[in-house]
């Protein structure tokens, strides 16, 4: 296995990712809680760790990937109550909206995503463990966590209890013995979703849902839990401390946290009101682009939502499939020779007439073979250093450059063709491991109305038939509705413009 370093919360230092059981690595991330249509930053967990996820597997590792859907809490609950109907409906509601707009990122979905609701017989077990080994208590039907009964509280966070201000209230007739104690298990109020339990009908607190599924999936002393930095106190810490008190031993062997997507500096959250929803975002930009924005700062860092570093994304995004398509263009060139004619029937590049097929002179390849092999060692240096993207990126740019100056120098005397191809292939592949596919065009028919697709025909037939003034008219129509014409070796394809 390639060695890959990771920042553990935990330690605060950068560490060697040695999982419990060699070649794999089990991951559990803290999903949203489902009480309204997701926003951008509830989407950076889940572009991260999926990123993640793909370089791990690139390396060789077998991952299995849990990511929770928090489905039973008071924010359901009190928008439920608002809106008059039951805290069911809203949870199915938001759920089936985030799988909706998570999937449409394109980076597939994480192995396993459980809901609380599905596991309230673990936590059930999980509570009455805790109130056997005297770590929890029952009062007036609902059972709290004593915090200082475990002596290792507050070593994620830093913080120590004698100098805590966080407090959860405790619910209405109920005694908490301290004010640091919060609620594993939650007596059942009027027109609350609640189960039975040891101590009467209730539902349960919110941190014991996420240690109750990840032990269930990923087992004791499992590998890496993460999530936002804004989950390290009290959520995170509240699960170690549940976790450790009934296992006897290590909950999760390193904490990964991304930082916060900020609007003028604010953390973006429902509470604050700047939020900007992601599907609202997918109406507007290519779904790359927000990769692309999240990759392109580490992901320890704070991150601003603006507009100028939207429009820095989608630049890059540009890039790399302008230097992509320049390639394929070259390449097509080289295997079927220039194309003739003029307007939009000859829409070649100059770097495309540059590449009749001709010998090579090695010498002259040998920059972009450097290159190539320079910028490869670089991206996976980067990312074995804590998944630094950001550098992965300047990586994969200077390779651009490198193909760009070598497919413009090359035009005179022509092209190495198979290196190329090799760095063709190659950028593709890194990039896709980044979740940046810029090989597949997603609007190469299906899904199209008959409008557009007839356009498409009528280019196609007026380019055979020599008429570039209508091949012209057709593409520019193309254009006025969001698509760019790209011809490839398949036919043509259309990809939305960014």
């Amino acid at each position: 296995m390639n060695d890959i370093r990771i920042y553990n919360t935990l330690t605060r230092r950068k560490e060697d990712l040695i999982p419990r059981d060699r070649g794999k690595v089990g991951i559990y991330v803290c999903g949203p809680t489902v009480y309204g249509y997701v926003h951008v930053g509830n989407a950076r967990p889940y572009v991260f760790f999926a990123v993640f996820t793909r370089y791990l597997r690139y390396l060789g590792y077998e991952v299995k990937l849990v990511e929770n859907l928090t489905d039973v809490d008071d924010k359901i609950i009190d928008r439920a109550n608002k809106e008059g109907v039951s805290s069911e409906e809203i949870a199915r509601t938001y759920s089936e909206a985030y799988i909706e707009d998570t999937g449409r990122l394109g980076l597939g979905r994480p192995d396993i995503e459980p809901r609380a609701t599905e596991h309230i017989d673990e936590i059930i077990n999980l509570c009455r463990e805790l109130v056997e080994s005297g770590y929890a208590y029952e009062t007036g039907g609902s059972v709290y966590y004593r915090v200082r009964e475990f002596s290792g509280y507050g070593k994620l966070s830093g913080q120590k209890t004698d100098q805590m201000q966080h407090c959860e209230l405790a619910r209405e007739g109920e005694a908490k013995e301290s004010p640091l104690d919060f609620a594993i298990w939650k007596a059942a109020k009027p027109c609350e979703p609640s189960w039975e339990s040891p101590w009467g009908r209730g539902r349960p607190g919110w941190h014991i849902e996420c240690t109750a599924m990840s032990l269930q999936y990923l087992g004791e002393k499992f590998d890496i839990h993460g999530g936002g930095r804004d989950l390290v106190f009290p959520h995170h810490e509240n699960e170690i401390a549940q976790a450790e008190a009934v296992t006897g031993t290590t909950f999760a062997r390193y904490w990964m946290h991304n930082g916060m997507i900020t609007r003028k500096e604010e953390k973006m959250s429902k509470s604050v009101g700047n939020i900007f929803l992601l599907r609202e975002f997918l109406g507007k930009y290519d779904p790359r682009v927000l990769i692309l924005f999240f990759l392109s700062s580490h992901y320890r860092s704070p991150l601003e939502f603006s507009g100028a570093n939207l429009e820095e994304a989608a630049s890059m995004l540009e890039r790399f499939r302008n230097c992509f398509w320049k390639l394929e263009g070259v390449l097509e060139s080289a295997r079927t020779g220039p194309a003739n004619g003029h307007g939009d029937g000859a829409a070649a590049s100059t770097a495309v007439t540059a590449a009749a097929p001709a010998i090579a002179d090695s010498s002259e390849s040998r920059p972009l073979r450097e290159a190539l092999e320079r910028s490869e060692e670089q991206f996976h240096d980067e990312m074995r250093d804590d998944v630094n993207t950001a550098g992965a990126l300047a990586a994969l740019f200077g390779l651009v450059r490198s193909i760009n100056e070598y497919a413009e120098e090359s035009s005179a005397r022509g092209a190495d063709v198979d290196l190329l191809s090799e760095a063709r292939d190659k950028l593709a592949e890194l990039l896709g491991i980044l979740g940046v596919d810029i090989s597949r065009e997603e609007y190469s028919g299906a899904g199209l109305d008959d409008e557009l697709l007839d356009l498409v025909e009528q280019r196609e037939r007026a380019r055979k038939e020599k008429d570039y003034a209508a091949a012209d008219e057709a593409r520019d129509r193309l254009a006025a509705a969001g698509y760019e014409v790209r011809d490839t070796p398949q036919g043509p394809k259309l990809v939305r413009k960014t």
